[in-house]
């Protein structure tokens, strides 16, 4: 490592308060050359795309997350108009629920409940977490981001005595999405049984015509805002998915747009040396030698951006996460990502970064301005904030030092501005490494086969269910069930099926017998 070739290697945007050093990773000279047919190629599949052309076959639909924060470049005006004005609907609407003029049937309302999964959480959790102030929040947000009914009860009981003060957001674009369905569906029940209308205090983010919006309409929900299909549920951060949880937490939208369109024209550079999305995709790419050698690990240092590893967990493994490439041969292409915070992690797993095994790159992520208030000395003339930078820069050299590659992106502070920045930047370097590998970054079959999956096991479930009400009083084993089923492959199905049915007493099954060798029945 040298001062030279940092120099070289040093990426900074004045204009944007963004810094990108890639020179702690160990390309050769000739890297870039090599790469320069392939990233302007990718350039060109990014213009296609920002200009509508049907960038997922398999769904016969455009993708056009870009124009969310600049509706002038959507393909036809239809698009921009509704863009425009589903954004002023959204200011509308919080607006009237801040002066409260739209209220709860206990009062204005104080809380937010976010009722969503994957896209539809990941995104309003992080930059709920980056941009809060419990002390300055309009409305405090909550989630239900599982079917986890433990963790619902948890978040009811936080909100307890004010449900009558809690606005829910439901967001679903299919509006069939098991686990949102089942959250709102617990939220109905909660509100039943505290003697309140759901209705009167829920809103729906949905697709035109799907079943949330039939339902949302039929029980005449407050209010009903717009999912297109041209925008994936881990690229809705900035349309009403985030932007509602935002604008009612009191944040500043318009900002977090600004900053997200500032990236975007920036990255529409083609000299790589003034594209940080391209340079990050590239890096990417050496470091993983184009086809996911190694992981890549997320280091915000900044409480703030804590969340910042798991909404790119998404954005990143889901995009990227594909078995074939464009011209259908398999591939099982990917970049597993991980990470948590620093200073948190040099008493976690720098250790093994540094000295266990070398599969991974690091993203360090850093943070200028450390805080508002004063500074305190913790020591003469040191605060705490020049030992998390302290602990930054040593852990970066002491992984260098011993042969480990790292990125470093610097912003002055977090701001709105800087979200939508960071948001907007990772969403190109996705598009754009996509391109490098001849993936399609904007489909998720393996999803759409988890659910599918899914949903054979709880069929599977309701004809064991269906099969033990008609033997009251009798036990079986597993394979004694499924003889009886005709489908012996299903027998350790039945035997985990039954085993969670009889762990919950509620459900009216027992269970006699340990391990394999239990029975089960209805009493």
């Amino acid at each position: 490592m040298s001062w030279s070739r940092f120099k070289q290697h040093y990426y900074h945007n004045t204009d944007l308060g963004l810094a990108l050093d890639i020179s702690r990773m160990d390309f050769s000279d000739d890297f870039f050359d090599s790469m320069e047919s392939r990233i302007q190629k990718a350039y060109a599949d990014m213009d296609a795309l920002e200009k509508g052309s049907i960038a997922n076959p398999d769904e016969d639909r455009m993708v056009g997350h870009y124009w969310l924060r600049a509706p002038e470049l959507a393909p036809s005006e239809d698009i921009s108009e509704e863009i425009r004005s589903t954004l002023e609907s959204i200011k509308s609407f919080a607006a009237q629920v801040h002066e409260g003029s739209i209220e709860g049937q206990t009062g204005a309302f104080q809380n937010c409940l976010v009722i969503g999964i994957g896209g539809s959480a990941l995104g309003p959790q992080f930059v709920a977490e980056a941009l809060g102030d419990p002390d300055g929040d309009q409305l405090a947000l909550y989630f239900f981001d599982n079917t986890d009914p433990d963790g619902i009860d948890r978040t009811l009981a936080n909100l307890n005595t004010e449900l009558g003060q809690t606005l829910c957001v439901v967001i679903s674009k299919s509006g069939g999405t098991p686990e949102t369905r089942n959250g709102m569906l617990e939220a109905q029940r909660a509100y039943h049984e505290a003697e309140l209308d759901f209705s009167k205090h829920a809103i729906a983010i949905t697709g035109a015509d799907s079943k949330l919006d039939k339902v949302a309409s039929e029980e005449n929900w407050i209010q009903r805002f717009p999912m297109w299909d041209w925008v994936g549920g881990r690229t809705s951060e900035l349309a009403a998915v985030g932007l509602i949880p935002a604008a009612l937490q009191g944040l500043d939208i318009d900002s977090l747009l600004a900053g997200a369109k500032a990236m975007d024209a920036c990255t529409r550079d083609t000299n790589t040396a003034k594209n940080p999305a391209a340079l990050l995709s590239l890096m990417w790419y050496y470091a993983t030698n184009g086809v996911g050698e190694k992981d890549m690990v997320i280091l915000p240092y900044k409480d703030r951006l804590q969340l910042f590893s798991k909404y790119l967990q998404q954005l990143i493994m889901e995009s990227l996460g594909k078995e074939t490439d464009l011209d259908g041969a398999v591939v099982n292409q990917g970049i597993a990502v991980y990470g948590n915070k620093g200073s948190t992690d040099q008493h976690a797993y720098i250790q093994q970064l540094r000295e266990g095994v070398h599969n991974f790159f690091v993203t360090f992520i850093e943070v200028l301005k450390d805080r508002n208030e004063p500074e305190l000395e913790v020591e003469p003339g040191i605060t705490a904030g020049d030992y998390l930078k302290g602990f930054l820069l040593g852990t970066r050299k002491a992984l260098h030092d011993n042969g480990r590659q790292s990125i470093t992106i610097t912003v002055n502070e977090v701001t709105p501005h800087t979200v939508g920045m960071l948001i907007a930047l990772y969403e190109r370097a996705v598009g754009l490494y996509a391109s490098l590998v001849n993936i399609n970054a904007y489909h998720q079959p393996g999803v759409e086969a988890g659910k599918k999956a899914a949903s054979e096991v709880l069929d599977l479930q309701h004809s064991v269910v269906g099969y033990l009400n008609d033997h009251i009083g009798e036990y079986f084993t597993p394979e004694a069930i499924a003889d009886a089923l005709e489908n012996q492959s299903d027998a350790e199905q039945i035997f985990k099926l039954l085993e969670h049915l009889a762990a919950n007493p509620s459900r009216g099954f027992e269970r006699t017998g340990t391990g394999t060798d239990s029975e089960f029945g209805c009493p």
